[in-house]
């Protein structure tokens, strides 16, 4: 690569200054601004010695005005030397003037001056206008009084001056507040500079306190109750994540210490069961410890696969769950039967009341079934023998619920039996890991669901109920 490629490159991934682009986007305008004020203060500085400069011609033309006298029935316009003299002498500028009458013409004149628009005139009122004499720029001024000596002729005076001191005027206007608007400008941006380094100063804490971040504690970075408006939520969405972190963190310790409790003891069972069958040399004994190796393994497997089942239904670890079109009351059925066996064995009278078919629901098919097997294995695993367990389902409004003549969830423990691991005090004797309910539990957050525990309608156990949303 060459360089200038990789300085491209560089540039085009180089990350944003937040700093450079407030400065950027106040100092521009603020560019404009004094760029606008200084052409402002030009335009009405010529404005104001425009004034100035016309003023002295409408006198001028006034003083001609002054002149005029009536001899023999015609006007005339007679001006002593001393007049001309001083209408000639200008260092700078050329001065020119005209006067005529609309009966007799050009009275008095030193150059030939272009009268001015025929509709713009109006009597006793001065009009002011630039015209061309001798190939120069020049401002006019024209009068035209009535002759009271007259009526039927009017008098037009008029006078020129060329643009020098104007335009020089204009031009010292420009070279002297040229310096104190580069000295407005520049300390406007120290200013600037200023303001946005020491507002930013906050940030940078911040972004300093990130850069060195102890993982380990997931602490607040900052109290963002005591940081400016515009960095407040910034830096509150930054502590609420890491106390969702936190939370995260702090639950899969608990999960993990938990999981290791529980397979630690069917893997020790199953150490000593198998060190026994190697032992052994009475058959009725031996077979008694395969037996026994046999319930390890079957519950290392159960807890095994609740485990893996409660991860898979974990919304972080498929945040995208691809639903479809599911039949809840063929999925109940099957279940349904697919438990009956177990029931027997137990002597539990295992129903299922509802449609046969066509209860539909959006959702994952693998997940369902194992919501519905969850809370089967969990009813039939807590109730006595020669119970009932009845799996029902409704569609209008959808809903699903599992009721069972067990002994019961006592109502101060319905919320904490679907953490994990937890075991109710009517669980106590029965070989289950704490996992059922809260994987169903989580598999009906991931459809929109809500699993709710009450006690059995009108008698003795448990009825689990899970209210699906309506389909859209």
């Amino acid at each position: 690569m060459r360089r200038s490629e990789a300085v491209a490159v560089a540039t085009a991934t180089a990350p944003r200054s937040l700093r450079r682009q407030l400065l950027l986007h106040l100092s521009a305008p603020l560019l404009a601004v004094l760029v606008f004020g200084a052409f402002g203060g030009m335009i009405i500085a010529r404005h104001v010695g425009y004034q100035v400069h016309d003023q002295w011609l409408l006198d001028s033309a006034m003083t001609l005005n002054s002149q005029v006298r009536l001899v023999d029935g015609r006007a005339s316009l007679a001006l002593p030397q001393v007049a001309i003299d001083m209408f000639r002498y200008d260092r700078v500028d050329r001065i020119y003037w005209q006067a005529s009458t609309a009966r007799h013409g050009v009275l008095l004149a030193n150059a030939s001056i272009a009268p001015p628009p025929a509709l713009a005139m109006r009597a006793d009122k001065p009009l002011f206008f630039d015209a061309i004499i001798e190939g120069a720029p020049v401002r006019v001024v024209a009068v035209e009084v009535a002759l009271a000596s007259a009526p039927a002729d009017t008098l037009r005076i008029m006078v020129a001056e060329t643009m020098h001191k104007r335009e020089a005027l204009a031009g010292k206007i420009v070279a002297q507040s040229a310096p104190l608007q580069a000295a407005v400008l520049f300390l406007a941006g120290m200013f600037v500079w200023l303001a946005v380094s020491r507002n930013l100063r906050q940030l940078d804490r911040v972004a300093a306190q990130l850069g060195s971040y102890d993982t380990g504690s997931l602490t607040p970075v900052a109290d963002s109750a005591r940081m400016p408006a515009e960095i407040a939520p910034l830096v509150g969405a930054i502590n609420r994540l890491l106390a969702k972190l936190s939370d995260e963190q702090h639950s899969q310790q608990r999960f993990i210490a938990n999981a290791a409790h529980q397979l630690r003891t069917p893997l020790a069972t199953l150490q000593v069961q198998t060190a026994r069958v190697s032992r052994e040399t009475d058959p009725a004994k031996q077979q008694q410890a395969l037996g026994d190796v046999y319930g390890a393994v079957t519950r290392l497997h159960h807890v095994t696969h609740q485990l893996l089942t409660l991860m898979r239904s974990e919304a972080q670890v498929h945040p995208h769950l691809t639903l479809g079109s599911v039949d809840l009351a063929v999925l109940a059925r099957d279940e349904v039967e697919r438990w009956t066996d177990r029931a027997l064995k137990k002597h539990i009278d295992l129903g299922y009341d509802g449609a046969e078919h066509g209860v539909m629901v959006l959702g994952d098919s693998h997940l369902l079934r194992e919501l519905l097997s969850n809370l089967l294995d969990n009813a039939i695993r807590y109730s006595d023998a020669g119970g009932t367990v009845t799996l029902s389902i409704a569609a209008d409004p959808l809903r699903l619920t599992v009721d069972d003549d067990g002994p019961g969830i006592a109502e101060h423990e319905r919320g904490l039996v679907l953490e994990r691991f937890f075991r109710g005090s009517a669980s106590e004797g029965t070989s289950g890991c704490g996992l059922g309910l809260p994987i169903a539990f989580e598999i009906a957050a991931r459809h929109g669901a809500h699993l709710s525990i009450a006690a059995a309608p009108g008698r003795r156990g448990a009825r689990i109920a899970v209210a699906f949303p309506l389909p859209a």
